[in-house]
């Protein structure tokens, strides 16, 4: 797939634990999403955590992002009070 658009989704955490309970929760998703529009791949780097959205077209894009996002934020919300 040619991949023409991208964008990248950024964050960073209070502690490198979080960030790779947040990275690892996301993971296993990576090959399962995927489709013939749309890639994803992800990255750590201690405290910060790294999703790169690429797509075919635009509608895919955002599509991708949202998810993507929404998948970010159910594991980020997991973890609310969780020390």
């Amino acid at each position: 797939m040619t991949a023409p658009h991208q964008t990248r989704l950024t964050a960073e955490y209070s502690s490198a634990d979080r960030a790779r309970a947040i990275e690892q929760s996301i993971r296993p998703e990576i090959n399962d999403i995927e489709g013939d529009r749309t890639t994803a791949r992800l990255s750590r780097d201690g405290q910060r955590v790294e999703l790169t959205v690429a797509a075919s077209d635009l509608v895919a894009l955002r599509a991708g992002i949202n998810t993507w996002l929404t998948l970010r934020g159910v594991a980020e919300n997991a973890l609310v009070g969780r020390k």
